[in-house]
């Protein structure tokens, strides 16, 4: 083929117009979409709760421990539960309370230490009452200390 005859061929734009038109709407469309769910992102966040055990030491005779739920603001959450487990210091098994109105709970605890053992913790982990909270960061501990 020589150049006179491609320079005379008009076939290759006939189609060109009406796809560069489909290729705009499905962009635009496309676009669209991304927009909406990048502007719905600020409501998907959670946020982090921690608790707030009440004393923050005990020794280990005590039997019960007021903890306060709250979220990253310091606010209460209320119907969350709870989970006391065995840190350096030990408990003889796995303790649960669920969070009242005013976001605290009362976990019965009864903490034991080792022999050599002068101070230990107990762990805090809570269950989020619906999915606009987590708790994914360590909690505050319970210190223990031998009296």
């Amino acid at each position: 083929m020589s150049d006179r005859t491609l320079r005379h061929d008009t076939r290759a734009i006939e189609g060109l117009p009406i796809r560069l038109v489909i290729a705009l709407v499905v962009g635009v469309a496309c676009l669209s979409v991304m927009m909406t769910t990048i502007s719905g992102m600020g409501s998907l966040g959670v946020s982090e709760l921690d608790v707030q055990p009440e004393p923050e030491v005990v020794s280990p005779s005590v039997d019960n421990v007021t903890v306060t739920v709250v979220d990253a603001n310091g606010d209460p959450i209320s119907n969350a539960t709870v989970i006391a487990k065995s840190g350096s210091a030990k408990l003889s098994g796995v303790e649960t309370a669920k969070t009242r109105t005013n976001g605290t709970a009362t976990v019965p605890i009864d903490p034991q230490l080792g022999l050599n053992q002068a101070e230990g913790t107990i762990t805090f982990d809570v269950k989020p009452p619906s999915g606009d909270y987590a708790d994914r960061r360590e909690n505050t501990k319970l210190l223990v200390i031998k009296e």
